[in-house]
């Protein structure tokens, strides 16, 4: 007993807790629904997160789940700081060479999200008084007001049947001949007399031609430039698109790898909701993720392009010779062939298979 209680006291610190270590398994993860989340009570769940419960439980060891970021995340795993990591980690051949990792979990891929076409009488209504359609409006007007003042000044004492009276009732007079010429209409209610006006009127006839089909056309572009599709359905549409990622993500690597300028933002949130405020045209992200949000109403107004290239796999992040792994991969696809699994994953994605 005085043997044992001797080496008790005298091992040292980091052995002690190791030992108490025995029966915890220290996990990493950052947010990254459906693999990994907090609930309403604060309380940790996703894929990842009830895979890697479930593993504990069975080897009868307390999950502790710590939160960092991605890159501390994968710092932690590589130092030894944690047991392992999960969340929707991708397998890399760079993360390869600093890490260990598990048996493959879940089959993802690469996806664009794109604004949904708006449609409907509000968006149109909404367009109508756009700073865009209210620029072409102005810009319309300034020219007829050019047009009638230029007539009023000529006509005015010399016609003042048309485009007498007060200053600004001579000017209107030209405002509304003007616009009544440029649209072909023709009333004929007023018309110059003079030699000037006339010359005013045949120049301002044929310049109405030219800019009632420019007006028509400018109205056309303002009025249905929200309601087109952004265009993309491919990779290769994304050049010269205003695209977003996340920061230090494979989707990252993979846009710089194809020469693709992209905008990276914190989290895959705010690149949805750049993209759904129309500050971007494209985000590119892991599928399954970004079709979680869309669906789960946290993102409006967006949608997934139904095409997935550059296939990833999720795995569990382990450190470098983790004397772990074995274990854990027999635990896992043992879990992965069991109806755990399969409600797991109907769960979260409402995948049957």
């Amino acid at each position: 007993m005085l043997l044992l209680a001797y080496l008790f006291l005298s091992a040292p610190l980091g052995s002690l807790r190791a030992i108490a270590a025995e029966n915890e398994l220290v996990l990493a993860t950052k947010q990254s629904p459906p693999f990994a989340m907090k609930n309403g009570m604060g309380e940790w769940e996703g894929i990842s997160i009830d895979l890697v419960r479930a593993i504990a439980n069975k080897e009868g060891r307390k999950l502790v789940i710590r939160e960092m970021s991605f890159t501390g995340m994968l710092a932690a795993v590589e130092r030894g700081e944690v047991d392992a990591a999960a969340s929707a980690i991708t397998v890399t051949a760079d993360r390869e060479r600093r890490l260990d990792f598990s048996f493959p979990y879940f089959q993802s891929g690469l996806a664009i999200a794109v604004r949904e076409k708006e449609t409907g009488w509000l968006h149109i209504i909404g367009r109508l008084f756009s700073p865009a359609f209210l620029r072409v409006l102005a810009a319309l007007s300034l020219l007829l007001l050019i047009s009638g003042v230029l007539v009023w000044l000529f006509e005015r004492k010399k016609n003042p049947d048309h485009f007498g009276g007060t200053p600004a009732q001579g000017i209107w007079s030209g405002f509304w001949w003007a616009a009544v010429t440029m649209t072909t209409v023709g009333y004929g209610d007023k018309a110059p007399a003079t030699l000037a006006g006339r010359l005013i009127a045949l120049v301002w006839m044929f310049t109405g031609l030219v800019v009632i089909s420019g007006f028509t056309a400018a109205m056309a572009t303002v009025l249905t430039v929200g309601s087109l599709s952004s265009g993309i359905t491919k990779v290769e549409d994304l050049y010269g698109k205003r695209v977003g990622t996340v920061k230090a993500s494979s989707s990252s690597s993979y846009l710089e790898n194809e020469a693709i300028r992209s905008t990276l933002f914190p989290s895959i949130t705010d690149a949805l909701h750049a993209l759904e405020n129309g500050k971007i045209e494209a985000v590119v992200f892991d599928e399954p993720i970004m079709r979680y949000l869309v669906t789960s109403g946290e993102i409006h107004g967006v949608t997934i392009i139904e095409r997935v290239f550059r296939p990833e796999y999720y795995a569990v992040a382990l450190p470098q010779g983790s004397r772990q792994r074995e274990a854990l991969n027999q635990d896992l696809l043992d879990l992965m062939a069991s109806d755990k699994w399969k409600e797991i994953r109907f769960r979260y994605l409402h995948l049957k298979h």
